[in-house]
């Protein structure tokens, strides 16, 4: 009698082990990370991010592929293994270049942040860039813009002789 409920308790654990092994794992997703710490503005290369499976659940709304994140360029610092999406990364547009400007009134820094467009202004009142993207704020006077690079250079030119003011959109 032990015999026969031995070889029961034996192809039973059998059956659980056999059902454990086909069971599907829980599902993830593959979600693209800071691979280390991250400044901005600095094209992202296959050693900045890594992809770490998550559950979907813990997945951002945003999150980009790999693929999509090589290349372009973060508008703000990442830390270490922080998601990034794609509210995080520059426009992937050849045509737009960023530069870092010093503005006249530093008291306008405060009222800016990444995504805020603005016209900037130099002296004489001539327009240098209109509709410019802020992709991050630094220090207490100066913005890096993402804009045309025709304006682009216009603006690194003017910062040259001095600070620019910006007109909030």
């Amino acid at each position: 009698m032990l015999l026969h409920l031995r070889r029961i308790l034996a192809g039973l654990l059998a059956l659980v082990a056999v059902g454990v092994a086909v069971l599907p794992a829980d599902p993830t997703v593959d979600l693209v990370v800071a691979a280390h710490d991250l400044a901005p503005g600095v094209p992202l290369g296959a050693a900045d991010v890594r992809v770490v499976p998550v559950p979907p659940s813990l997945s951002p709304a945003g999150a980009v592929s790999q693929r999509d994140a090589l290349g372009r360029v973060l508008v703000s610092a990442a830390r270490s293994g922080e998601p990034l999406t794609d509210a995080r990364l520059g426009p992937v547009d050849p045509a737009v270049a960023s530069v870092a400007v010093r503005l006249s009134d530093a008291g306008v820094v405060g009222l800016l942040r990444p995504g805020s467009r603005v016209d900037v202004v130099g002296a004489e009142s001539t327009v240098l860039a209109a509709d410019a993207s802020v992709t991050a704020v630094r220090a207490s006077e100066v913005v890096v813009l993402s804009t045309d690079r025709a304006a682009a250079h216009r603006l690194a030119a003017e910062t040259l002789a001095g600070p620019v003011a910006v007109i909030l959109r």
